[in-house]
């Protein structure tokens, strides 16, 4: 029987060295939460937070069929973890469940140029300023539909302030651009960046995500970045991340397509 597992930690041999910081917040019970189809001896488990659900151990239909009622969402990212939880995921949704590529990036603590990305830091164009997200930000962030990422993850401030951490670029007062954590983890966090995209092709979003990085190693944590499209790869090598391999995922919606 499918059920949230009160100890996620006895599911992390199913994740194996899987270097995804999404499953390691719910291994440690930092946020999300991992459901599995036994509490004690689990073979096959799923880790969701967000948008995100990642499939692991033998593949499970049972499992898989009940990510988007378990998750309480009408859209889910899923990450399989080998071909047989591929296949279950488009026995489960058919047309519904639709292949796409996103990026691995390396994992690489030492890899930052300090000098470079405040330099980067300041070749904030003229207009705008630059912001630690405070109380404030984190709340009118959650408001903002385009931007809501940077915090809609975390109960509230104190969460935040705990395992989030974030730049913002504001015009007039309004988030224009901005890098935050989708997630965080212990000792680090998972980067969501984003430019409205009035302000795009700006420059904004290197900015911003270099202030990041900067105040993340200032904290002693690692700003982890998975790259959904081809343009976020190139931001990432652009801030000094290498990109280690592209993976299938499956972008699935509620109900009919």
């Amino acid at each position: 029987m499918t059920g949230r597992m009160n100890q996620p930690e006895k599911a992390a041999r199913l994740f194996g060295g899987w270097q995804e910081t999404m499953i390691w917040s719910c291994l440690q019970g930092v946020m999300g939460a991992i459901f599995a189809n036994s509490e004690k001896e689990p073979d096959s488990a799923m880790a969701l937070l967000g948008d995100f659900c990642f499939l692991a151990g033998r593949p499970d239909k049972s499992l898989a069929s009940q990510a988007l009622e378990l998750a309480g969402r009408n859209f889910m990212i899923a990450v399989p973890q080998n071909r047989g939880w591929s296949d279950v995921i488009e026995a489960c949704y058919g047309k519904r469940a639709v292949k796409t590529v996103r990026y691995a990036v390396k994992k690489e603590p030492q890899v930052f140029d300090r000098k470079r990305l405040q330099a980067a830091v300041d070749g904030l164009p003229d207009g705008y300023s630059l912001k630690m997200m405070d109380e404030a930000l984190f709340w009118r962030c959650r408001e903002i539909r385009w931007c809501r990422d940077w915090a809609a993850q975390y109960e509230d401030f104190a969460a935040y302030q705990k395992y989030g951490l974030g730049a913002v670029i504001l015009k007039d007062g309004e988030p224009v651009s901005g890098a935050s954590s989708y997630s965080g983890y212990i000792r680090g966090i998972e980067v969501e960046i984003d430019t409205r995209e009035d302000y795009r092709r700006q420059g904004l979003a290197l900015v911003c995500g270099a202030k990041l990085i900067l105040e993340c190693i200032k904290r002693g944590w690692y700003p982890s970045w998975d790259a959904q499209n081809p343009w976020s790869a190139a931001l990432a090598e652009k801030l000094g991340y290498h990109l280690d391999h592209a993976y299938e995922a499956y972008e699935i919606t509620k109900g009919a397509v």
